[in-house]
């Protein structure tokens, strides 16, 4: 039986292509060899090529004028499997990433059952993957209370990073941390290289004191309004959750003065000159923020729709412009823009019979507590504004955004709005910084992941910036077709995404555009050795 063929090299070149041939990234004409055997790039050369200048047997596409982008790296999704798999899996996740030009996610480790808290969970993950990555796969390990023996066994074992929460996370297996976890976790990893970050909410203290009790503290906020208005909502979760959470992290950065610590989705901007302060100090900190709090805006929600429930909430068209401000600066302190893909099934979105996407044929038995705050009213209230878990309701329903895959387009199209506001707004060449580059070094990756440079893994990302288009539900590539994102128009749009020398998606393709056919993603479990 006669074997494929595969060909001796892979040459795509382009008019635009956002390379690295130093420490800077530039956008020029350039032609980039790569090996279909060892999935690395070969060669780059800063000018377009013939079709003559290689052998028959390599294969040559020239895409100009579309862009050739390093495959994106998203640092934060949650792939939910094992255990919550009717929420999301490997398989559906990644082919949600590969379409959309990501060649590299890495997953949180909630909402997985087991999280990956311990060795064993994490190995359950591991076995849990194998076979189903369309894109490669990095793991996240988490802090919580009691674990921190299994901190630096995660870190021997191949995790990039770990994660907590300075508030309810929403799953009873992935409790928040209180200051003596935090302090714990950064005397255990001061000498490591990893990432330590953080879910920077924390219901503010009504005592002076900032410790361990407010933890135990009674929520200040409940909600005063209807749980259907996104006004409410939001109102009940203001940026100062955000800016305690900073301020009480940062108060222990000293104990491990070399760590590099994250926020992850940061949305209020009242936390920028806290954070900026602490790093023109010497604090080793940075922030992450998410296509949807630079995409949406509190302004244009209409209540009900709990497809924009998220924690930290979407805040106003305001506090957007001052996020987008921020990245344009010198001494930004946003280095990575990521999705935060955290889905669920419809029925727990809790969405309003117009906007329901199937029949609710379940209703997962879980209490709904990612608000952060306690729902429970004492009776006479209850009385005066009974509370059911209905449609709409933002405070009952799961909070998570459905986008992996969908950045490239959410990003450059706000950008070209905004540009043509005449709004400060960051280049392509400055998308690739934010979403590839940057997010490969904040996991430890930047030696393989995240540039197009010689020595690199082949991961290419085909984007046609011309390309406008609407996002209908047959378009979503996660498991459930559920996001605020459906309806929306964009300009851009990925036409194909290589994974390590080998085409991984095309648009309009067979298999949905799988066109390879079969899972050719790898788990990434290498042990760290790169400092953020």
């Amino acid at each position: 039986m006669a074997t494929q063929s595969v060909p001796s090299m892979i040459v795509l070149a382009s008019t635009r292509v956002v390379w690295q041939p130093d420490d800077s990234l530039v956008l020029s004409p350039a032609t980039i060899l790569m090996s279909p055997t060892t999935g690395k790039i070969l060669s780059i050369v800063p000018t377009i090529l013939p079709r003559a200048s290689f052998a028959p047997s390599a294969t040559y596409i020239d895409h100009s004028p579309k862009l050739l982008l390093p495959g994106l790296v998203d640092a934060h999704v949650h792939l939910n499997e094992p255990g919550r798999t009717e929420w999301e899996g490997f398989d559906s996740g990644t082919r949600a990433a590969a379409s959309g030009g990501v060649t590299t996610v890495v997953d949180m480790p909630l909402n997985a059952i087991p999280p990956t808290t311990t060795l064993d969970g994490f190995r359950a993950k591991l076995a849990a993957s194998q076979g189903q990555c369309w894109v490669d796969v990095g793991f996240y390990g988490g802090v919580i209370p009691g674990n921190a023996d299994q901190l630096l066994p995660l870190v021997e074992a191949g995790v990039r990073g770990f994660k907590g929460f300075l508030i309810d996370s929403g799953v009873d297996e992935f409790p928040a941390v209180s200051s003596t976890d935090i302090s714990l976790a950064m005397t255990t990893l001061k000498d490591t290289p990893t990432t330590l970050m953080f879910h920077a909410e924390m219901i503010p203290p009504i005592t002076d004191s900032v410790g361990d009790s407010v933890q135990q503290s009674l929520p200040p906020l409940a909600p005063r309004g209807e749980l259907a208005s996104y006004s409410t909502f939001l109102e009940s979760r203001p940026p100062a959750f955000e800016t305690y959470a900073v301020e009480e992290i940062l108060s222990l950065a000293e104990l491990a003065p070399q760590l590099h610590l994250h926020i992850v989705h940061l949305s209020a901007i009242e936390c920028l000159p806290i954070l900026k302060k602490a790093r023109q100090s010497g604090i080793n900190i940075t922030a992450e923020t998410c296509f949807h709090y630079l995409g949406l805006a509190s302004d244009g929600i209409e209540d009900g729709d709990t497809r924009h429930k998220c924690c930290p909430p979407i805040r106003s068209q305001t506090n957007q412009d001052r996020l987008w401000a921020e990245l344009n600066a010198e001494d930004s302190c946003i280095k990575t823009i990521v999705s935060d893909h955290s889905p669920c099934t419809p029925e727990l979105k809790l969405l309003p019979s117009h906007l329901q996407v199937q029949e609710d044929s379940y209703q997962m038995a879980m209490r709904h507590s990612d608000s952060g705050i306690d729902m429970t009213l004492p009776e006479e209230e209850k009385k005066l504004a009974p509370r059911t878990q209905g449609q709409g309701d933002f405070f009952a329903a799961w909070g998570g955004v459905s986008s992996v895959g969908l950045g490239l387009p959410i990003l450059y199209t706000a950008a070209v709005e905004r540009a043509a506001r005449g709004d400060s707004t960051p280049s392509i060449v400055d998308i690739v910084r934010m979403c590839s580059q940057a997010t490969a070094k904040q996991v430890g990756l930047s030696h393989c992941k995240g540039a197009l440079r010689v020595g690199m893994d082949a991961d290419i990302c085909v984007f046609d910036d011309e390309d406008e288009w609407t996002l209908r539900s047959c378009d979503m590539r996660w498991k459930n077709k559920c996001s605020p994102w459906e309806g929306r128009s964009f300009k851009g749009r990925v036409q194909e995404t290589w994974l390590r020398g080998r085409k991984v998606f095309q648009l309009g393709g067979v298999n949905a555009g799988l066109v390879g056919g079969k899972p050719e993603g790898k788990a990434i479990v290498e042990k760290r050795t790169e400092y953020s």
